[in-house]
């Protein structure tokens, strides 16, 4: 049985909440993990680089200087590569589609075996967060500094559809340079590899005990 503490906004802990040990039984294979991660890192990926070689740039066909009689070797375009302005000798070009494929199954193992990790190394905690009527970036600060978390990479979650009272909360974090919002239809293995502890809002904790529990 394991327990994450339960916060309010003024980083008081008001109680623990308990989760079976069987929804956490899963463990992913370290590799896999890492091509999942690896993948997703490079799916994010434009490959719209580009650079013009000697065909492409814009120059006349006259020769810089005469063939013979200047004492230097000869040269035929200012869009050769020694020029200033002249092409570019094997630089990048768009390539094809990368995109690597992310197998479901897997992916939805990795992501369940990172969050059984955090919850396992006691690194997320529950908020119990009452609405706020506007964006307050010092309230959000002032709780991470009463948990101890004000110099943490720190990643908020919420329920899958979060309703528009959790706006002034996005706001409010925008601000919080470690601090990083998303919801559990969103998350991914890269976002939690960057984090180094989750506040989980109250909210999601029955979406995420569903997760965790469901089948790979």
């Amino acid at each position: 049985m394991v327990q994450l503490k339960k916060y309010d906004l003024s980083g008081n802990e008001v109680e623990q909440v308990e989760l079976k040990d069987d929804l956490l039984d899963c463990e992913a294979n370290p590799q896999m993990v890492k091509d999942y991660v690896v993948a997703l890192r490079a799916n994010l990926r434009q490959w719209s680089a580009n650079t013009k070689d000697k065909s492409e740039v814009n120059h006349g066909g006259a020769k810089p200087h005469p063939q013979k009689g200047t004492g230097k070797a000869r040269q035929g375009t200012l869009a050769s590569p020694q020029y200033k302005g002249g092409g570019v000798v094997f630089g990048p070009k768009p390539k094809f589609n990368q995109h690597v494929r992310i197998n479901q199954k897997e992916r939805n193992k990795a992501v369940r075996s990172l969050l059984t990790t955090l919850i396992k190394d006691e690194k997320m905690h529950i908020l119990k967060y009452d609405a706020l009527k506007e964006p307050k970036t010092k309230t959000f600060a002032e709780f991470l500094k009463k948990v101890g978390l004000d110099n943490k990479k720190v990643l908020f979650l919420t329920e899958y559809e979060y309703p528009e009272s959790y706006l002034p909360m996005a706001k409010s974090l925008r601000n919080i340079k470690k601090a990083k919002f998303l919801n559990l239809k969103n998350i991914n293995g890269y976002e939690m590899l960057k984090s180094q502890h989750v506040i989980l809002l109250e909210p999601a904790l029955e979406q995420l005990t569903t997760l965790l529990g469901r089948s790979a």
